[in-house]
């Protein structure tokens, strides 16, 4: 099964959308802004969720397609950006080609990414920058929690998140760090990445986050062999201020096309 196990098109898409813009805009522009942007430039935003990084760039650069599954998120976008209901699967959708090339949190869902890849690649200018970013398999450890059987409740839950659900649908968590290998097999040059990670506490955006994701997964959580108590216990959690953990790492890996 290779369906995307989230709605972003739903009220808790809307805010699934919104924690993650907040917790991860941040290294995104600062990594995109640091290739060099130009006015001239084209880009190419895949996954365009809520169009936070669509409409950032199209204040720097001439024009910006943004590409989604679901954009029913998109309909306040900028002057300069188009928008595209497409699935990646079935190509590009938009005819190249782009000075840059920009997916966060996209091929990582993909089984067919490394042709996904190759089709970005060749959809580049000689001489454009491609750019994508993935959430890594590191552990997420807890640093601080209220209870000592909170951290067993955290880990357990991470496990059928991570480990039982996530690989059923697809999702690859050691793509981030394939990543580099496949842009140099690709034919990429300057290959380059980045990893980011904060620690968030319970109420807070990236602790939202996790308990959204737990409500978006409830019936395949359930399916996996969690209980209802475990649910909701987790989710009280997911709010406590005194509950701590390392958030997501994300890897942005870029590579420049020949000129």
């Amino acid at each position: 099964m290779t369906e995307y196990i989230f709605d972003t098109g739903s009220e808790l898409g809307h805010h699934h959308l919104d924690h993650l813009g907040r917790m991860l805009d941040g290294p995104a522009t600062w990594r995109l802004q640091g290739l060099g942007l130009r006015p001239d430039m084209r880009c190419l935003e895949l996954g365009a969720g809520s169009g936070s990084i669509a409409n950032w760039l199209a204040g720097r650069t001439r024009e910006v397609v943004a590409v989604d599954l679901d954009t029913s998120q998109l309909d306040d976008v900028a002057p300069g950006v188009q928008v595209i209901r497409h699935d990646l699967r079935d190509g590009l959708g938009v005819d190249g080609p782009f000075d840059l090339i920009h997916a966060r949190l996209v091929l990582m869902h993909l089984p067919e990414r490394r042709q996904i890849l190759t089709r970005l690649v060749d959809a580049l200018v000689p001489g454009g920058h491609l750019v994508l970013g993935d959430i890594t398999e590191r552990p997420l450890e807890a640093v601080a929690v209220p209870e000592p059987a909170d951290r067993d409740l955290w880990t357990r839950m991470l496990h059928l998140s991570h480990d039982v659900v996530s690989p059923a649908r697809g999702i690859s968590w050691a793509w981030a760090r394939q990543t580099a290998d496949a842009m140099a097999a690709a034919g990429l040059l300057d290959v380059d990445a980045m990893e980011f990670s904060q620690t968030v506490a319970g109420g807070t955006d990236g602790c939202l986050l996790h308990r959204n994701l737990n409500q978006q997964a409830e019936p395949l959580l359930l399916a996996a062999g969690a209980t209802a108590d475990e649910i909701t216990h987790y989710r009280e959690l997911m709010l406590d201020p005194r509950f701590r953990a390392w958030f997501y790492q994300i890897r942005y890996t870029n590579g420049r096309k020949p000129d």
